[in-house]
């Protein structure tokens, strides 16, 4: 079913901008990649990671813009209006809705965590303590599952009251005001980390490639990173390409997302790894490096408290631009196929996937014992169904059949209507040959990695 209701168009370009990088800059940029980028030795790294975004996130981004602004519909009603109901590709529309709930319920888990982190912040809960009481802190916050449920609750409960806004009133209007103060605070920690001692050091560790720490796995790991952080296969940039007029350059709209998510990442980077590195500490943490090595780090330089405010406001501020598209991806899907108002589409999907987040919050306290997949509890193993195997799904099949079974000459129209006619040629040798390619050795490796194949023969 399709709504017969116009469909609503993002009110400017930067109205545009702003969301989808919105979506794009997550936890993904200023949590995961400085840490993944300190476990694989920094520059060499963040080299690999900013080719696989040129040569796979760039193009297939494009590819998921062009399929929802020629269909105006939801990643799924896209392949059905393309190729009609019977074809097996609205396969890929659902299997990225699907990962965009499983997302988007323990994503807001997560993103509960950050506004503990901004309320203990505010409280001076990191002032005078030592460091093995601020890092016992977290461990303390995931043994709690109410306070966890309620954090929960109120992140979800600000995401519903955006979307339920809108395109224009809801999503684009929080954007332009989100995505400033997220860039504004970002901007005040990365000075603070040039003003720093360990500033030198942070870069250097940042952007001096040692290919000698660059292991198959390091590329492995920014192909994969390079694809999620982009927000890539889970129905957001089709949901959000329906959203963009026809006269928008697809390639340039692209790159402006691309080039503010990639900044970001790499600022977030830069402004952590130099104050870690102005006190002494080791920049490979891993996961803990922002829950536990930063707010240590914060507790021991010269205006601490404040940076530590403004640094987990950016996490909060981050993690709600990127849930906001998520949730918006399924409610589309409601509205463009099943013919529902969008306040019933969005207060219902909300409290579903608060719904289902509660075994997540809930994973490392009262259903610690409880194994889905091995011997992961819940939480791990909707991160390792989602992350691992849907959304790199989602991506081939997007990939595969934009640059193999599309009408060559609709992928081209779309791009000539805004001006980027000129790239098409380089483009869609990229997304019928390179990109594809990539994704899978990602998700075979992960496959291989996680134990699908070991779990697939024990099954058959």
């Amino acid at each position: 079913m399709n709504t017969t209701q116009p469909r609503a168009l993002w009110a400017s370009r930067l109205g545009f901008v702003l969301a989808a990088a919105g979506s794009a800059v997550g936890l993904g940029n200023v949590w995961k990649f400085p840490y993944i980028a300190g476990e694989n030795g920094g520059g060499a790294f963040v080299l690999v990671y900013l080719l696989c975004i040129a040569v796979v996130g760039l193009p297939i981004m494009m590819a998921e813009l062009m399929i929802g602004r020629h269909t105006r519909r939801d990643a799924v009603g896209a392949f059905i209006q393309i190729e009609g109901k019977r074809s097996f590709w609205q396969s890929a529309g659902w299997v990225s809705v699907g990962a965009a709930f499983i997302i988007c319920s323990y994503y807001s888990v997560v993103a509960g965590w950050t506004l503990d982190y901004v309320y203990r912040a505010v409280s001076g809960a990191f002032i005078g303590q030592p460091a093995e009481a601020i890092e016992s802190m977290f461990s303390g916050l995931i043994a709690d599952g109410p306070r966890q449920l309620l954090w929960h609750f109120c992140f979800m409960c600000l995401c519903l009251g955006i979307v339920i806004g809108g395109v224009q009133k809801g999503i684009e209007r929080w954007s332009k005001i989100l995505m400033p103060v997220l860039l504004f605070l970002l901007f005040l920690l990365f000075m603070n980390g040039m003003l720093s001692k360990g500033a030198w050091e942070g870069i250097t560790f940042m952007f001096r490639p040692d290919f000698a720490k660059l292991t198959p796995g390091s590329v492995l790991e920014a192909l994969g990173h390079a694809f999620f952080t982009l927000s890539l296969g889970m129905a957001a940039m089709i949901t959000y390409g329906s959203y963009l007029s026809r006269k928008e350059d697809l390639l340039a709209a692209s790159l402006r997302v691309v080039v503010l998510d990639t900044v970001i990442a790499l600022m977030a980077g830069l402004a952590i790894f130099s104050v870690v590195f102005s006190v002494g500490m080791e920049p490979a943490a891993g996961p803990g490096l922002v829950f536990k090595t930063v707010p240590v780090v914060f507790s021991q330089i010269p205006g601490g408290h404040l940076l530590a405010i403004f640094f987990f406001l950016l996490l909060a501020f981050a993690a709600l631009t990127s849930n906001i598209s998520l949730l918006e991806a399924q409610v589309a899907y409601l509205i463009d196929e099943r013919g529902w108002g969008r306040k019933r589409a969005s207060a219902f999907l909300a409290g579903l996937a608060f719904v289902v987040g509660i075994p997540t919050a809930l994973s490392y306290n009262s259903l610690s014992e409880w194994k889905v997949i091995g011997d992961r509890v819940f939480f791990d193993s909707a991160d390792l169904i989602a992350s691992n195997y849907l959304l790199p799904i989602s991506g081939l099949l997007i990939a595969i059949y934009v640059g193999w079974f599309w009408r060559g000459s609709e992928e081209k129209e779309e791009l000539i209507a805004g001006g980027a006619g000129w790239v098409y040629p380089v483009w869609h040798l990229l997304i019928r040959y390179v990109s594809p390619l990539a994704v899978a050795v990602v998700l075979y490796f992960k496959a291989k990695e996680t134990g699908l194949f070991d779990w697939l023969g024990a099954l058959f």
